[in-house]
């Protein structure tokens, strides 16, 4: 089987072509991506493309199916450049899919798109997608997931699996996601546990997380089985206050979420850090997730526990950890971080 993967040098893409690269149902994989790697991609042939303006109907061509994964988180500031890529990049793909008349679509959906919901037990695939409507991110999943129900309806003999995991960290990963979520201002010294006395103790955090080689091998197992429907994705235990202080060694300090709302939107008017207030009210709002789907019918259980995920992306953080694709690398954010600077710090 052929399969092309979309945003296939990201965070995620690149667990996702590590794992197909071991599954014997596949014998081609297509990298797609804007920006030239700096190194092969796990045995797959690179394609350069943009969802939002070329043909890709001639590069799905004769795929058995289609892993999309292409998606923006920055430039928060201007959501025009954002929704471009994620709902009107994402309808292209569904187009060309339908057009090159590929039999199986695997989107990367996200615990994002959940409507608010509970926090002191587990929902299934079946919990309202209608995002929180206070985080751009939020929106354009639960939009995504729209125009995915319309696809389903209109041509019913595709396949289309919808993939929502929670938060997605590794180690190679630590230079973009400090650049998408930090910003060019956090000294990596400040992730030693010494220098952390205390930890925020919110109301209501309480998230899942998952290591993306993990969420590359629930991709793989996707791909080559005949299931459709949606799939949540997350390893144990739930993260919350208690465990992240204990991971450095903080006291935990009772904080109102209002207060951490009111701090994430003013850091972020000041272009202190890029990561735009509904991030927090996303965090906040929405519900943890049953996996048990994908354990059954997918017969997918993550090997390393959420703990070990987020400790990974944090050493890797303060070790400033990357890889040589365009969005992981640390040329990306330029001498002294001096890129971010200049783009406005989420600005462009």
């Amino acid at each position: 089987m052929r399969v092309v993967v979309t945003g296939a040098t990201g965070n995620v893409g690149t667990s996702v072509l590590r794992s197909l690269s071991g599954e014997p149902a596949v014998d081609e994989v297509i990298a797609v991506a804007r920006r030239v790697p700096g190194r092969d991609l796990e045995g797959a042939d690179f394609v350069r493309a943009d969802i939002t303006s070329d043909d890709l109907t001639r590069v799905f061509a004769g795929a058995g199916a289609v892993v999309h994964l292409a998606w923006l988180i920055q430039p928060g500031r201007d959501e025009s450049v954002t929704r471009r890529v994620n709902v009107d990049g994402s309808r292209r793909v569904f187009q060309a899919v339908v057009a090159a008349g590929v039999p199986a679509l695997v989107h990367a959906s996200s615990v994002g798109a959940y409507s608010r919901g509970p926090k002191d037990r587990r929902v299934d695939e079946g919990w309202p997608t209608h995002g929180i409507p206070t985080s751009f991110y939020s929106r354009h999943k639960a939009e995504v997931e729209r125009l995915l129900d319309r696809l389903e309806a209109e041509h019913p003999a595709l396949r289309v699996v919808r993939m929502r995991p929670g938060l997605i960290f590794k180690r190679e990963a630590a230079t973009e996601i400090r650049r998408l979520f930090a910003g060019p201002l956090l000294p990596r010294a400040l992730l030693r546990a010494s220098l952390v006395p205390l930890f925020p103790d919110v109301a209501g955090l309480r998230f899942q997380a998952v290591h993306s080689d993990d969420v590359g091998e629930a991709y793989r197992a996707a791909v080559s089985s005949d299931r459709a429907g949606a799939f949540n994705i997350a390893a144990e235990p739930v993260i919350g206050p208690q465990e992240l202080a204990g991971m450095v060694g903080a006291r935990r300090l009772r904080m109102s979420p209002r207060i951490v709302r009111a701090a994430a939107d003013v850091t972020y008017r000041l272009r202190l850090q890029p990561a735009e207030p509904g991030w927090v009210d996303m965090g906040l709002g929405v519900p943890l997730m049953s996996t048990e789907r994908a354990r059954e019918e997918l017969g997918w259980s993550p090997r390393r526990t959420a703990v070990e995920a987020i400790r990974e992306l944090v050493d890797g953080m303060r070790e400033g950890a990357d890889d040589r694709t365009a969005p992981l690398a640390r040329s990306t954010s330029g001498p002294g971080r001096i890129r971010e600077f200049v783009t406005g710090v989420g600005g462009r």
